[in-house]
Parts: C-alpha cells; sequence; structure tokens
C-alpha cells in the first residue's frame, strides 16, 4: 500500500492515512486501500478492533481537489459517481464492520475527512485539531456520511448552520457539542486513543458488534422496534462464550480473559 499505512499491534489493526503532503486528502488509490483494509480488518478474526488516524498534522482535508478537477477534463464521470465509489464504501464498510472504530484526529478534519471521523464508534481529537464541512465554499453539498451523522451527534440547527456557513469548530468546541468523545493533549492523543483501542480489542467482541448493530438501527427504529431489537441482541449476548466467562470471572473474582466468540 502506497497511501496508507496498515499494520497489526495488540489485536489492533492501525490505519494511517499517509499523504501528509496534501493533509491526507483522498485520492482514488488512497481510498481503495482504505477500502481494502476494512475489508482486511472485517475478514481476519485476529483484528479484534480498528484505529483511524493521520501521518503528519492533519487528519484528513477531504477530498484531492486538483485530482478532481484533472478527472472532470479527462473523464465524462460526475461527482456523484465518485462519492459511490471512492466515499460511500469507505462509510458502508466501517459501519457494518462488526468491530469497534477508534478514531484519532490529529489535525484538521475537513470535508470527507469530518465525515469519516462523525462515522467512526469512537473518536478522539487532538486539541489543536478542528473540523470543517466545507463543502457549501465550493458549490457542493456534505457527502460521505456527513449530512446522516452529524444532525444525530450535534442537533438539526447546528448541524445546518455547520453546513451552509462552512464554520471551523476547533476540538474543544467539538468536544462540548457532542460531535466527538474526548480532546486530548497534542502530545497524548496517540497514546491514549490507541489506548482505548487495545481496550476495545481485549473487551467482549461480539458484545461490542451487538452494540453496534443497536445503534446503526436506533438511527431509523422506532421505540417499539428498538426494545425488540435489544431483546433479540441480548439473547444472542447471553448464548457467548464471552458472556460464560464474564460471569464466572465476576464470581471468581479474576480478570475476565475474552475471545471474541
Amino acid at each position: 500500500m502506497e497511501t496508507i499505512i496498515f499494520e497489526i499491534q495488540d489485536s489492533v489493526a492501525k490505519i494511517t492515512l499517509n499523504r501528509p503532503d496534501v493533509l491526507n486528502s483522498f485520492n482514488r488509490q488512497m481510498a481503495k486501500e482504505v477500502q481494502a483494509a476494512l475489508d482486511t480488518c472485517a475478514n481476519d478474526a485476529t483484528i479484534r478492533a480498528v484505529y483511524l488516524t493521520g501521518a503528519g498534522r492533519a487528519f484528513c482535508a477531504g477530498q484531492d481537489l486538483a485530482e478532481a478537477i484533472e478527472m472532470g477534463k479527462t473523464s465524462d464521470r460526475n461527482l456523484g459517481d465518485s462519492v459511490e465509489e471512492v466515499y460511500n464504501p469507505i462509510i458502508r464498510k466501517m459501519r457494518s464492520l462488526q468491530k469497534p472504530v477508534v478514531c484519532a484526529v490529529n489535525g484538521v478534519a475537513a470535508g470527507a475527512g469530518a465525515s469519516l471521523a462523525f462515522a467512526c464508534d469512537v473518536t478522539y481529537a487532538a486539541t489543536s485539531s478542528s473540523f470543517l464541512q466545507a463543502f457549501s465554499k465550493i458549490g457542493l453539498v456534505p457527502d460521505s456520511g456527513g449530512s446522516f451523522f452529524l444532525p444525530r451527534l450535534v442537533g438539526f440547527q447546528k448541524a445546518s448552520a455547520l453546513m451552509m456557513l462552512a464554520e471551523k469548530v476547533p476540538a474543544e468546541q467539538a468536544l462540548q457539542m457532542g460531535m466527538i468523545y474526548k480532546v486530548c493533549a497534542d502530545d497524548k492523543l496517540s497514546e491514549e486513543s490507541f489506548a482505548a483501542a487495545k481496550t476495545l480489542a481485549a473487551m467482549p467482541t461480539k458484545a461490542l458488534a451487538y452494540i453496534k448493530q443497536m445503534l446503526n438501527k436506533s438511527m431509523s427504529n422506532d421505540l417499539d422496534a428498538q426494545l425488540d431489537l435489544e431483546r433479540d441482541m441480548q439473547t444472542s449476548a447471553g448464548k457467548t462464550s464471552d458472556y460464560k466467562e464474564g460471569v464466572n470471572a465476576f464470581l471468581e473474582k479474576r480478570k475476565p480473559v475474552f475471545k471474541g466468540e
């Protein structure tokens, strides 16, 4: 892989966007490599959590506009085709992945980069980082799930203003708005966020997968449907080996050893 760094440590797959000279903006190659990495994470049972971050001084500045302009000159493909091929698969793979995804935003997260961070399960951000829905500044609309996740994170009015006015949101303000989970000092971001990924990897990952499924469905279910889903997920969780191990460890006053089974 040329545009990302993919490594496995302590049962965590670490995906680092690695185009620092252009603030890790997405080109087609990087998108395809992220998609392939997520497929590996889905299919490798030894991977129990995923960690997403950026190299250099940015998390992701969104679409590589230079590539988009050049593609417009040489192809009859429209921007919707690009969204469907490049970005939508990443968001779909992340949300359907039966493993937790921790995001560490180490600098600016703009456009699709911000949407990517919003779609993760647990998002940390460095104090100096910021979020920007920049689409309207060039006459475009949010994509990569931004219009789905942001209103659910911060509310309709704030999401509307952030998308239309394209105002930059510093990390601390993003935390106050409920946009992200936690802010860390710049020099502590990697340590604290990766520690969370390792913690999740050591937990009963079947239960975490069920939680993720429940949260996905809660976006559209009514109360009755969600109560039914909770019942069904609890039934499934109660049949796992990890549940038995958790109960036994509690009764025996020892640390549980979960296997994701």
